[in-house]
């Protein structure tokens, strides 16, 4: 009997409808089977739509929203809980009408820390990809890791009740070994959920239909899996706002330990809603040993084309026919035993592979939004709040993305597709680092301010008086805006490119490359922490700014040739591709003229 014969009775067994679990080869089709294909002309002229999301992919999303909640809503009070003093005659590190804190560590450290933390958290989701690929399967995975980050959760907790906090070697130890802890549990998840929303939407073939209005237009599964990962996007920025906001004030009013609670109980909702979903979701079952032989085709590919001359091997990948020495039908009685699959397999890894390269630029881009956990939240203790905590502001930024999601979704994507504008993924990672550079260039302005007009001038974070300088500390709206909209642009398409270009059975690995470049940013970030201190604040934002613009420069100009192809690799979803002028599924049948889609020759290069 096979995997999913087994699932499913072992599912009937306890009482359950059986999940619907799917060949990581399968294609499904729905009723989009009546709709014809496009020709050629078609698909350069007609406007292209969105294809129905079905209800699983929400509940996915809102267990997305609770697992945000939770990580956003418990790292919100981490650099007050780190940095800041007690308040006097306090044993919680609740300010009331003054500020927060417990351990008094400094900037430096809180910076330091939850740098380390967000490196941690971003690096462990390579192995919950390779759990869930290869042995446990993405659902599974999840459920581990909640449980997991569950154990982190609760040793927080204890490094903020009041009998722990108020030995700060004990406490920092005790909260060292929670984040360390949580960070495996939300790598884990993290690496899972996104392929696991955007897996619900069954349709991957593009589908002509006429809308009621009489207009014919191109049903395109990557739009669907576009607009999945906008509100799925929403969705996390909706957690993160309530969570974050929730969980300053507990701080401030209750205390560390209540804001660590809360956000517990919040991740105890998502195995629960998961398990009672579970018979209506799409689940792919793992097939084991999938990277491993990525990586085997990948080094048969590269036989022959090595150099010492570091131009040589460059010119040598870069030739077309790179894979046709990985291709099983050109090996023949040749290919090894562990070669089980077929072309198209192959040229699967190559679009993987391809979407890993794109990824390799984003730690620049990273490195500017990671400001928003630890400086910028320091640069907001150090202006006029009134009667607002400081690291309550930083929810400027889940607001407005909250307001623009709807606006790019309603107003913007499709009056662009309207007009003709094909605004392809590529094109809008590039826009989101030039955004996410101007954002720095406004916390830099900020910062020369402050220290202008601060009654401790260029030691404003480390003033021992209660002074600040007389600037609004709304002025942050400009950058918190700037990030949220470079957000949408660069971070939701990070999601899209990962599921749309990687193969099946490899797409929570591919997520997890793309979720370990803020672990890479992290790691740089490491490298600025010593320009994190007064009085060099302003050179920390302007040197992020410059490596941020200089990032989205890069980024265009090594992948603006890939983004010709954006079509033909989305296709390829499908299974099928083109060799020797024919084209070919992934059975490596050939394809009849009447089931033919318009498919270009790709340019067969790493």
């Amino acid at each position: 009997m096979n995997a999913a014969s087994d699932l499913e009775t072992a599912e009937l067994a306890k009482g359950h409808a059986p999940a619907k679990v799917v060949s990581p080869t399968e294609n499904s089709l729905t009723d989009t089977d009546e709709f014809e294909k496009p020709t050629e002309e078609e698909m350069a002229t007609l406007r292209r739509v969105s294809g129905q999301i079905p209800w699983s992919a929400y509940t996915i999303a809102f267990v997305e929203m609770c697992e945000r909640f939770s990580y956003y809503g418990t790292t919100a009070v981490f650099v007050n809980f780190i940095q800041q003093p007690m308040p006097e005659g306090s044993n919680t590190g609740a300010g009331f009408s003054g500020q927060s804190g417990a351990l008094d560590m400094g900037q430096r450290a809180s910076t330091g820390l939850t740098t380390f933390n967000a490196f941690w958290a971003y690096i462990m989701p390579l192995f919950g990809a390779y759990v869930a690929d290869q042995y446990w399967g993405r659902f599974k995975t999840i459920q581990v890791s909640c449980l997991i980050a569950l154990v982190g959760h609760v040793i927080l907790i204890i490094s903020a009740i009041p009998p722990v906090i108020v030995h700060p070697n004990g406490a920092i130890a005790c909260f060292a070994v929670g984040i360390v802890i949580m960070g495996v549990g939300v790598g884990g998840f993290k690496s899972n959920i996104s392929p696991l929303i955007a897996e619900q939407c069954t349709e991957t073939v593009m589908r002509v239909k006429t809308t009621k209005t009489g207009e014919r237009v191109i049903m395109d599964p990557a739009v669907t899996v576009s607009r999945v990962y906008l509100y799925f996007y929403l969705m996390i920025n909706v957690g993160s706002l309530v969570g974050s906001i929730g969980m300053v004030y507990a701080e401030k009013y209750v205390g560390f330990w209540l804001s660590f609670l809360l956000p517990t109980l919040m991740l105890c909702l998502c195995p629960a809603v998961t398990i009672l979903c579970k018979s209506r979701y799409v689940l792919h079952k793992p097939e084991g040993s999938v990277i491993a032989k990525a990586y085997k085709v990948w080094m048969l590919a590269l036989k022959d084309k090595w150099s010492l001359n570091p131009f040589t091997f460059r010119r040598n990948i870069k030739k077309p026919g790179f894979w046709d020495a990985a291709m099983p039908s050109q090996l023949g009685a040749n290919k090894p035993a562990w070669m089980t699959f077929d072309d198209a397999w192959v040229m699967e890894v190559r679009r993987g592979l391809m979407a890993c390269k794109v990824f390799l630029w984003y730690p620049l881009y990273w490195l500017a939004y990671g400001q928003m956990t630890n400086n910028l939240t320091s640069q907001a203790a150090t202006m006029k709040l009134g009667s607002v905590p400081n690291d309550i502001v930083s929810n400027l930024n889940p607001i407005s993305i909250i307001i623009f999601i709807p606006i790019m979704d309603r107003v913007v994507y499709p009056g662009l597709r309207k007009l003709g504008f094909n605004y392809t993924p590529l094109k809008r990672i590039a826009t989101g680092f030039f955004l996410a550079s101007m954002a720095m260039v406004s916390a830099t302005v900020t910062q020369s301010y402050i220290y202008k007009m601060h009654p401790c001038g260029n030691a404003a974070n480390s003033c021992e008086d209660d002074g600040y300088a007389d600037i609004s500390v709304w002025v942050q709206i400009v950058p918190y805006s700037l990030i949220g909209f470079s957000e949408i642009m660069a971070s939701v398409v990070s999601l899209e490119y990962a599921f749309t270009k990687a193969p099946t059975n490899m797409r929570s690995f591919v997520q997890a490359v793309a979720l370990f470049m803020n672990a890479f940013s992290s790691a740089l970030a490491q490298a600025l922490v010593a320009l994190a201190e007064d009085p060099l604040l302003v050179w920390n934002y302007g040197v992020v700014a410059c490596l941020a613009f200089a990032g989205g420069i890069l980024f265009w100009l090594d992948n603006y040739k890939l983004d010709r192809e954006e079509d033909h690799m989305n296709q390829m979803s499908r299974g099928q591709f083109v060799r020797n002028g024919e084209e070919v599924t992934s059975h490596d049948k050939r394809v009849s003229d009447a089931d033919r889609a318009p498919t270009p020759v790709i340019n067969e290069k790493i």
